[in-house]
């Protein structure tokens, strides 16, 4: 991996622990916060969408639409789940965890579908990176009762499992889509966020709950605008940079590279939530930085 394409790598990373932080600042309203910020997402591409299609660069065609469809699918899981794991653990558990789960899930994809075979290092990596999970997550004995012990730390480790799950279909299908489908990332992520937008808008209409999802928008957009601004802006401009270097570096090296965002994450959690056990939790996030470096090097 050259040295810009790493650079590129390590921005998307402050920008992705950063729109994370935002994001965890809204906690009920889940759904209606993926909606608007994907939708505002969406927007703020539509003139980028536009510039591209008329200079020629890349065309619309239905193979693009329907691979940014199939994205959208995959990151309307990973969001909401993102925003349901929030809501129901500390960010110091459920990031790490969800972030150092995606590039051990991708492996194990890419074995049992693609025929792929890990190499000792990968495997060794894969390891490392479960037990620094374990590291952040342990929960001391003289803790007691708090956001990070019992149950709340069990859904924890659910919710990060379930969202590093999506990472790693959404990381293997967008690398094959911007190598195979379409040669610009900024009009493929622009069609993913716009099929976001009118999928969630139809489930917000049409699916049970839909009124109170609907205030929930509402309420979204008087009372959260910053967090909604920092996540629209932030959370595109993080990925399009992993989509740029995906296509200049193989996906095993950019997934795992793009997970120093870990060590951030902690930081943040301990800096802004007051999350407890903070050596304990950053001692595991580097761990977990080992292992995927082990996968990189693998």
């Amino acid at each position: 991996m050259t040295f810009p394409v790493l650079g590129l790598v390590l921005i998307a990373s402050v920008a992705h622990a950063l729109w994370n932080l935002a994001a965890k600042s809204v906690t009920g309203k889940g759904y209606a916060f993926v909606l608007a910020y994907h939708g505002l997402s969406a927007v703020l591409l539509i003139p980028v969408a536009i510039v591209i299609i008329a200079s020629g660069t890349q065309p619309l065609n239905w193979a693009l639409v329907g691979a940014a469809a199939l994205s959208a699918v995959f990151h309307i899981a990973y969001s909401v789940s993102l925003q349901s794991g929030y809501d129901h653990a500390p960010l110091g558990v459920v990031y790490p965890t969800a972030r150092g789960t995606g590039p051990v899930v991708t492996i194990i994809i890419a074995v049992a579908l693609l025929g792929e075979r890990p190499t000792l290092t990968e495997v060794l990596g894969a390891f490392t990176v479960i037990a620094g999970i374990a590291v952040v997550t342990i929960r001391p004995r003289a803790g007691g009762a708090g956001p990070t012990s019992g149950s709340g730390l069990r859904r924890g480790l659910a919710w990060g499992g379930l969202i590093g799950a999506f990472i790693a279909c959404y990381t293997l299908w967008d690398d094959f889509a911007v190598n195979h489908i379409s040669e610009s990332p900024l009009l493929y992520f622009a069609v993913s966020e716009a099929c976001v937008g009118v999928l969630m808008t139809a489930g917000i209409i049409g699916l049970p709950g839909g009124a109170a999802r609907r205030e929930d928008f509402r309420a979204i957009l008087r009372e959260h605008k910053r967090a909604l601004m920092t996540v629209a802006i932030l959370s595109p401009l993080a990925y399009v940079l992993v989509l740029f270097a995906m296509q200049q570096a193989p996906v095993a090296l950019v997934a795992p590279v793009r997970e120093t965002s870990i060590i951030i994450g902690t930081l943040l959690a301990w800096w802004f939530f007051g999350e407890k056990n903070i050596a304990l939790k950053l001692a595991g996030a580097l761990v977990v930085v080992t292992g995927i470096g082990f996968i990189a090097l693998g």
